[in-house]
């Protein structure tokens, strides 16, 4: 790392703090869910919003989560070169670029918790279980529990939600810029 490099990591160095907090308070909520649920039994805390301990050995809505193991290195390594490609970028990214800067700090933090749980365990921690009653058929994303007559989010964690966040926060960024761009003409 050289000296122009180290001095934008120090100026940046509040986004990486968040992203250790993402990484801590999401670590620390897996370890209650563990702690404290019982894998795949409901614990009711609103009318739409449940705490459901589940396992995903895949990505993202459970993607190749029943291929064989070989996933849980690939989606490491996957998530090993985002994390340090976007370390990358929040150190090369100018100081003034705050919303871009605190979008990439919320995924760093979520892909370095979810890292962590993939590594470690095999496996990602997901127990955040919202739904919605129904005797119809479920929206587009949302799977059915006829037991229950609900339907059903895919569970996740505070790093999925934090790495919702920040994508959301990058996404409104390009367009505002976009906007303003198109107001300077």
């Amino acid at each position: 790392m050289n000296a122009v490099s180290l001095v934008n990591f120090k100026q940046k160095s509040i986004y990486f703090f968040l992203a250790i907090c993402i990484f801590i308070v999401d670590q620390l909520t897996k370890k209650w869910a563990v702690s404290n649920l019982i894998e795949s039994d409901p614990n009711v805390f609103l009318p739409f919003f449940n705490f459901t301990l589940l396992y995903n050995y895949g990505a993202a809505f459970s993607f190749l989560s029943d291929a064989g193991g070989w996933q849980r290195w690939f989606f490491g390594i996957v998530a090993l070169a985002v994390s340090l490609l976007i370390l990358v970028w929040i150190v090369r990214l100018e100081r003034d670029k705050k919303v871009e800067l605190l979008g990439l700090a919320f995924i760093l933090g979520g892909a370095i918790g979810n890292l962590y749980d993939r590594v470690l365990l095999g496996k990602v921690v997901d127990f955040i279980d919202w739904f919605y009653p129904t005797s119809q058929s479920c929206l587009p994303f949302f799977y059915p529990r006829q037991d229950l007559q609900t339907c059903h989010w895919p569970a996740f964690n505070i790093a999925d939600a934090a790495i919702l966040l920040g994508v959301t926060l990058l996404l409104f960024d390009t367009f505002f810029k976009k906007d303003e761009k198109q107001d300077g003409k």
